[in-house]
């Protein structure tokens, strides 16, 4: 995210370094991590990956995922040298499809070299309707892609309960959803997500955690940053707004913006005025 950051030659910029997001082993210099789907082609994708900032890009490794139409592969439209994959579970409603889609994931990926090859963002859905996680199903996915030596980046409910427990076997990475899939409601419930970072970051404070689904536009971007999380992960609200590209580079600075808000601390809310100018100290008043 070079063009928010403070200049080099900034007296400041040493004292305003942000530290970088490590997840299973894997440094990344961005804190927004972006889809592949949804786009209208693979030419607009490769452009608003490279306008939002990101350096890991997450893709559905089912092999009708992979391929459109046109027999296009999306990993030839995508900059290997640039971005770490991610590869996803999407589509899959049990723990057994699951644990097979990320192997298949994680063979595709040893064979083009990646360094995402030994990670898996783990879906497991309830339903098609609401796409909400099957709870059961994502714990036992879970439990048996780490003991496979997956680093698991769990999308979850924002139940704080079972975000500790995807923590406690393992996960890498908990990422509770603002809201549901694609539905762009944004953050529907920041004090569960509040008591998620608290559980999760609970004598362990550089957990990453990440917020999942639900984005709709930047302020929804600043808003989870802002409450703490280390990154956010969306897809949807870029790829489906009116002007992709224009939404790609807003979401960049919306994840700089929130993280840097979040490090510098909010002012308290007030129930009634302060002044920025206090009385104290004045030589005297006008009077009426």
């Amino acid at each position: 995210m070079s063009d928010f950051t403070t200049p080099e030659n900034s007296p400041a910029s040493e004292s305003l370094q942000d530290s970088v997001l490590r997840i299973g082993g894997i440094t990344l210099s961005s804190r927004l991590v972006v889809g592949t789907g949804k786009y209208a082609s693979h030419a607009e994708m490769a452009a608003c990956l490279a306008a939002s900032g990101t350096d890991c890009v997450t893709v559905a490794v089912r092999r009708e995922r992979l391929i459109n139409a046109a027999g296009e592969n999306i990993l030839e439209h995508i900059d290997l040298s640039r971005y770490t994959l991610l590869p996803n579970t999407a589509g899959c409603f049990s723990a057994d499809d699951a644990v097979r889609v990320a192997r298949l994931g994680r063979e595709l990926l040893r064979d083009i070299g990646n360094p995402g090859a030994e990670w898996v963002k783990l879906e497991v859905l309830g339903d098609a309707r609401t796409l909400l996680p099957d709870p059961v199903g994502t714990l036992e996915a879970t439990e048996r892609l780490v003991a496979d030596d997956f680093a698991v980046l769990v999308y979850s409910s924002d139940d704080p309960l079972i975000a500790k427990r995807l923590k406690d076997l393992g996960a890498a990475s908990v990422m509770p959803a603002g809201s549901p899939i694609g539905s762009g409601q944004g953050i529907l419930n920041a004090n569960n997500l509040r008591i998620c970072l608290e559980y999760l970051k609970d004598g362990d404070p550089d957990y990453p955690v990440i917020v999942d689904a639900g984005v709709g536009t930047a302020s929804d971007v600043a808003v989870a940053m802002e409450l703490g999380v280390d990154g956010v992960l969306l897809n949807t609200a870029i790829a489906h707004a009116a002007s992709p590209l224009r939404m790609a580079r807003a979401m960049q600075a919306a994840c700089y913006a929130g993280r840097q808000a979040f490090l510098a601390g909010r002012i308290p809310k007030r129930l009634y005025a302060m002044a920025s100018s206090p009385d104290a100290g004045r030589i005297g008043r006008i009077e009426s």
